[in-house]
């Protein structure tokens, strides 16, 4: 049987180096980045140079064809004033689209995308850890305080468009136009992962901070949860929801003790079975660093602001 091709954006980044050798040997994958080395100066093999923010999807429309599935990491940094990152990011929203776009029109059967927690982070800060809140849902309305997130939750909602797919595209306010035979027609299924911390933890790399520490042992994803969950998002055979749309918003973080995101769905519809644990992983460092001899941690995830 041969195996799926599937297309990877952003294939040079620090995301896609995670999991990538799994990857390969697992399928027939076309790479694409701005660049071909990583932020580490190496070259990434079988990476070809494309720029996705480009309007003009002729010049790479051919790199969908015959893709079964589109894993899109790719992500142009924002820079200067956050009042400013909005330029970016909305750069970032058209590279999404073009990215629907292309596998769509491509037929794609699938596109697994790199959100973040960043989308719904307002519940986070403004909520979670002032404790009014213990766990947010992938489904509750995305609401966040910066552009970063705004994009992302931007990216949530162009995929749900996309996911609806055909015969709305036929009428400008989205309404399904009932001829016959076209009641029903292509939908690009789509999986919005919410990347959580997908680091290896040191408290040097968090201001001393036991609250900031305290917040990434409840969102850390390991490398091997990561390659699983984007392994399960694009073998899982039937993505449909209850509404018959091939869409989910599911989070990206390992079984964390202090997790403050849900991942029930994760679990439910990708058979998602993550198998680290912030907690135990770290537990030497949280040790020292968080109830240690003379150590400012307290209890519970995150101090009271």
């Amino acid at each position: 049987m041969p195996k799926q091709r599937v297309l990877i954006t952003g294939a040079a980044g620090y995301v896609a180096g995670r999991m990538l050798s799994t990857l390969r040997q697992q399928y027939d994958l076309k790479l694409l980045d701005v660049t071909s080395q990583n932020r580490d100066g190496d070259s990434i093999e079988g990476v070809e140079t494309v720029d996705l923010i480009d309007p003009d999807l002729s010049t790479y429309s051919h790199h969908f064809t015959g893709v079964d599935t589109v894993i899109h990491l790719g992500h142009k940094p924002h820079t200067g004033s956050p009042v400013d990152h909005y330029y970016e990011e909305k750069q970032n929203v058209e590279m999404a689209y073009n990215v629907f776009r292309a596998s769509y029109d491509a037929g794609v059967r699938r596109v697994v995308a790199a959100s973040s927690n960043h989308a719904a982070d307002w519940y986070e800060h403004a909520l979670v850890h002032k404790r009014f809140k213990d766990i947010i849902s992938p489904y509750e309305y995305p609401l966040s305080d910066n552009f970063y997130g705004w994009s992302k939750a931007a990216y949530e909602n162009m995929g749900f468009v996309f996911a609806c797919g055909f015969p709305s595209f036929e009428h400008p306010s989205g309404r399904e136009i009932l001829v016959e035979g076209l009641e029903t027609g292509r939908k690009l299924e789509v999986i919005m992962v919410r990347i959580g911390h997908p680091r290896e933890l040191e408290p040097s790399r968090y201001g001393n901070d036991p609250a900031t520490f305290k917040r990434v042992l409840g969102c850390y994803l390991s490398a091997r949860d990561q390659t699983q969950l984007f392994l399960k998002s694009i073998e899982t055979p039937d993505i449909n929801n209850e509404y018959g749309i091939p869409f989910h918003i599911v989070y990206g973080i390992s079984n964390n003790t202090r997790g403050f995101w849900s991942i029930t769905n994760a679990r439910r519809v990708l058979k998602y079975q993550p198998q680290d644990d912030s907690e135990v992983r770290f537990a030497d460092i949280i040790n020292g660093f968080i109830v240690g001899e003379n150590s400012p941690g307290g209890i519970g995830r995150v101090g009271l602001e």
